[in-house]
C-alpha cells in the first residue's frame, strides 16, 4: 500500500501532486467514465488472444477488466510505484495475477521489445506528457504490425477564451498545452498509424457517472475513508480541494475528450 507518511508529507507542501493524491486514494479517473474505456477497448478489437499494454494503468481497474471480461493477458505500467502497488493488490484480490503483470516504467521510454503487443492503450496520461510525439512513437514501436494503438485524452473541442486554457491546466495539474483533436491526429499520423478513427465527445455528466463501475464496493469504501482521513488531518489537502471546488466558468463548453484508435 501507499506510504501514508510519505503522501501526507507531499500533500502538506505548497504543490500537491494530482497523481500522488490519486495513488493515495486509490482511484483512476478518465474523462468519459468507464463507458469510454469500454468503447476504446472495442475499437481496438481486443479479445482473448490479445496481449495488451495499458500505459498509465493507475489503480489497475482497466487491466483487471480486460483480463476478467475479455480473457486477455495484460501488462500495466505506471510511472509511480505507489500506483503499481495498488494495481497489483487489486489483481491479486480478484484472482487475476496469472494474467496481469505490473511494472514501473516511463511512457516515453518503454522497457519492451519491438512489436510485442496486439494493442497498446493510454487514457488521460498523454495529455500530461510534454513530448507527446515521443510517447505515441513508443506505443507504436511496441505494438505488432496490424495491431492497434488507442488513446482517450482531453481535447479542446472549441478554442477557449483567453485565460481559460491556463486555468484548466492549473486545476488538473497539466503543464503542457492541451491539444485539439487535429493536434492529436497529426501526432498519430506522424507515428505511422493508419485507418485512424477519431470520436470526440462533449462532457456528459451521465457518462462521467459510469466511473463508479470501475470499482468494487471495497474500493469505494477505501477511497471514501482515505479521502476523509486526509481531509480531516491535512491542511494542505483542504487548501488544495478548496482551490478546486469550483471549475472554471463554462470550461466544458470548450473542453471535452476524444478517442483515437489507429492501426500499425
Amino acid at each position: 500500500m501507499v506510504n501514508e507518511i510519505q503522501v501526507t508529507r507531499e500533500a502538506s507542501g505548497s504543490q500537491i501532486s494530482y497523481f500522488e493524491l490519486q495513488a493515495y486514494v486509490g482511484t483512476t479517473k478518465h474523462l468519459g467514465g468507464f463507458e469510454s474505456t469500454k468503447e476504446l477497448i472495442n475499437l481496438c478489437r481486443i479479445d482473448g488472444n490479445s496481449y495488451v499494454l495499458d500505459v498509465g494503468c493507475g489503480a489497475g481497474a482497466t487491466p483487471c477488466h480486460l483480463a476478467k471480461v475479455h480473457g486477455c493477458n495484460v501488462m500495466g505500467v505506471d510511472l509511480r510505484e505507489s500506483m503499481t502497488s495498488i494495481a497489483r493488490a487489486r489483481a491479486t484480490g480478484e484472482g487475476l495475477e496469472d494474467r496481469i503483470e505490473f511494472r514501473v516504467a516511463d511512457a516515453q521510454d518503454l522497457p519492451f521489445e519491438d512489436a510485442l503487443f496486439e494493442a497498446s492503450l493510454c487514457e488521460s496520461v498523454a495529455t500530461f506528457v510534454e513530448n507527446k510525439q515521443r510517447m505515441v512513437d513508443e506505443l507504436v514501436r511496441v505494438t505488432k504490425p496490424g495491431g492497434y494503438v488507442g488513446l482517450n485524452e482531453e481535447t479542446w473541442l472549441r478554442t477557449p477564451p483567453p485565460g481559460l486554457a491556463e486555468e484548466a491546466k492549473r486545476m488538473w495539474g497539466i503543464k503542457p498545452d492541451i491539444p485539439t483533436a487535429d493536434d492529436w491526429l497529426e501526432i498519430l499520423e506522424n507515428a505511422g498509424l493508419r485507418d485512424i478513427v477519431v470520436k470526440s465527445h462533449e462532457f456528459d455528466a451521465r457518462r462521467e457517472a459510469t466511473q463508479v463501475k470501475r470499482y468494487r464496493p471495497i474500493d469505494h469504501w477505501n477511497m471514501f475513508y482515505r479521502t476523509a482521513w486526509l481531509y480531516l488531518t491535512n491542511q494542505g489537502f483542504r487548501e488544495y480541494m478548496k482551490e478546486r471546488r469550483r471549475l472554471p466558468n463554462d470550461v466544458f463548453k470548450y473542453l471535452g475528450y476524444s478517442l483515437f484508435v489507429g492501426r500499425k
